[in-house]
């Protein structure tokens, strides 16, 4: 499973899901994502360049396979 990074009193830890701002910087909608497998985290509202790459490079993969 996907998971992704999160910063958490200056400390970065496995988080529960991706914000919807990262999905939709990624070009993922809720639905889409859902049907991949990926988490949604509705709680956060940071957007990450380092979570949205993981979305972007495991996107890279699916169209591949």
């Amino acid at each position: 499973m996907l998971r992704p990074i999160v910063v958490h009193r200056g400390r970065k830890r496995k988080g529960k899901g991706f914000s919807l701002a990262e999905l939709k910087a990624a070009g993922l909608n809720k639905l889409k994502a859902k049907k991949l497998g990926i988490a949604i985290d509705k709680r956060r509202k940071t957007c990450l360049e380092e979570n949205i790459n993981m979305l972007k490079e495991f996107l890279k993969g699916r169209e591949n396979v």
